[in-house]
């Protein structure tokens, strides 16, 4: 099985492994699981937050957008509109899900435009941490990539490091599932985010930038740029002077936000990249948002190593194996 499938399973297992250290300091996690981090147990049922429940809403939504034609904004934006939504309203949806996404899909429930549905001033991490499956579906050119990826999050979150900590991890996802080295990802990203700094692309985003108090599109959407900048300044210094014992929170940001989410689950893939089980093991063994930043390293270590980095033990328990499995196999 290939990169897709290896990203998605990655994805949910860091996401699993996640779930019960979130919300616990690293003391409080060596209380309960031990003092070793290599030795974090995926739990026996191996269940996910909403973190894999959007990440498979937005598959779906991408998928049948797929199977009607090129894909444009209108085309992602229904199905994908449709599917948050039918989370939102699931009985399924009791794994903690965060505010901006809720009260997001409630206003996209009655219908509103997406633009004013969403939450233009939040960058939580929850768009970035669902964006992988666009950064799997090989046909997207680069424009659509990136416009796919912000519009995604644009939906529930639409501060602008919302946007490009979005367009980020999606494009993180693809060049390392195109065979990019990891010790070549961060100039990369740097590089990338550089080159897009004030693009404000209006055929995706409409007149999101307009909700906000930035004097033009360019100037709000370099904000989230510049933020996204920044933290990649960080994750560069702790690269340099590596320390894998230490809890990855500390150097990069524990994760709440976008672009630390970003910076945390790069990190734990960058100083392990070798050794995927690992990177996940050290992601959720974190003082910070731990399902989001492990989700992120596993959807990381997953692209690059595909499927068989993963012990098929914890591949046979991961909960949703099957839709993982099938929309894995579809973008392989």
């Amino acid at each position: 099985m290939g990169k897709a499938t290896g990203a998605l399973l990655g994805l949910a297992i860091g996401d699993a492994l996640g779930r019960l250290t979130e919300f616990r300091t690293v003391e409080m996690i060596a209380a309960y699981e031990g003092p070793d981090w290599r030795r974090l147990p995926l739990p026996g049922k191996a269940l996910v937050t909403d973190d894999t429940q959007m990440t498979l809403a937005l598959g779906r939504g991408l998928r049948s957008a797929l199977e009607r034609g090129p894909l444009g904004p209108l085309r992602l934006e229904r199905p994908v509109r449709e599917e948050f939504v039918g989370w939102w309203r699931s009985p399924e949806n009791n794994r903690a899900p965060g505010r901006t996404c809720m009260h997001s899909c409630q206003r996209l429930s009655v219908g509103r435009r997406w633009q004013e549905a969403s939450d233009i001033g939040s960058k939580g991490c929850g768009a970035n941490m669902r964006v992988a499956p666009i950064g799997l579906v090989r046909e997207l050119d680069a424009r659509q990539l990136a416009g796919a990826a912000q519009l995604q999050s644009g939906l529930t979150h639409g501060h602008p490091t919302a946007l490009a900590a979005s367009d980020l991890t999606a494009y993180a996802v693809r060049k390392l599932a195109e065979g990019l080295p990891p010790a070549g990802l961060l100039p990369v990203l740097r590089a990338y985010a550089l080159a897009s700094r004030t693009r404000y692309d209006e055929f995706w985003l409409g007149d999101l930038a307009a909700h906000a108090h930035d004097h033009s599109p360019e100037e709000f959407i370099a904000r989230g740029w510049d933020e996204c900048l920044g933290v990649l300044d960080r994750l560069a210094a702790a690269l340099a002077a590596p320390d894998v014992e230490a809890d990855p929170c500390l150097a990069t940001g524990e994760g709440w936000i976008a672009e630390e989410a970003l910076a945390t689950g790069l990190l734990c893939f960058l100083l392990l990249p070798d050794d995927p089980v690992a990177a996940v093991r050290r992601a959720a063994y974190s003082s910070g948002d731990s399902d989001s930043i492990a989700c992120l390293t596993g959807a990381f270590a997953g692209a690059h190593h595909g499927a068989s980095a993963w012990p098929a033990d914890w591949v046979e328990r991961i909960e949703y194996r099957d839709e993982l499995l099938e929309l894995g196999a579809l973008w392989d």
